[in-house]
């Protein structure tokens, strides 16, 4: 099998053609009717990916992926009949990895698994990460800032183990944004920006001088770590 997936959508039909498409792609399938079910099944079983469908009766798609970010780095690609930037952006910012807008293609759907799966993939380096009174736990997704937790949104999470995974190495802003925004992005510079500010806002002693999260002019980002 190549990953098992967890399909989260009040639809039946829309479930059952996603299984019967998912499995003979080979992957094992689960499904789930809404967002409760979906949570109670994340803590019983280990998943590669979540398919999850932002317009739900019980709770809200971005609500549920906000839950699953508070436990979880599982790979999650909504699902929406909107194609709206604003419920795209949304969407991401709750800590999704991509976005499909319905109907789809089967080729489109499996080329955009492919993609997070490869990208999840590449989270398996730093698992920890200690910069003098900054204490970061990734795979617990905790940040501990001079003995205080402090609350990291999903995708500032994503940003940093990104930077973490290549220590003391630029990272061109392109590659920062398509490895934690997804494929379709590359340019949004001004998204990313703010991102890093707020991140160091959090990390930095003093944010306008930072020591760790450091800019290299007209370039990208690169993580200071001891050597």
């Amino acid at each position: 099998m190549k990953g098992r997936i967890l399909v989260v959508d009040d639809q039946v039909q829309i479930r059952r053609v996603l299984r019967i498409t998912l499995v003979a792609g080979g992957y094992e399938v689960d499904d789930a009717r809404g967002g409760e079910e979906a949570l109670e099944k994340l803590r019983e079983r280990k998943y590669d990916l979540i398919l999850l469908d932002i317009n739900m009766p019980d709770i809200r798609g971005t609500d549920v992926c906000r839950a699953i970010r508070m436990i979880s780095g599982v790979g999650i690609i909504m699902l929406t009949v909107r194609n709206e930037e604003r419920d795209k952006v949304i969407a991401l910012d709750a800590g999704a990895d991509d976005y499909v807008t319905k109907p789809f293609s089967t080729s489109e759907l499996f080329a955009r698994i492919r993609s997070v799966l490869r990208r999840k993939a590449g989270d398996t380096g730093t698992q920890h990460l200690r910069l003098q009174d900054v204490e970061v736990n990734f795979q617990q997704r905790q940040l501990t800032v001079r003995g205080r937790r402090i609350h990291l949104t999903p995708k500032e999470f994503d940003l940093l183990q990104y930077l973490a995974n290549n220590p003391n190495k630029i990272v061109p802003h392109r590659e920062l944004l398509q490895a934690v925004w997804g494929p379709d992005y590359g340019s949004e510079l001004g998204h990313l920006r703010a991102y890093m500010k707020q991140l160091r806002k959090k990390i930095e002693l003093q944010p306008g001088k930072p020591k760790h999260l450091l800019t290299e002019p007209w370039v990208g980002y690169r993580l200071r770590v001891p050597e």
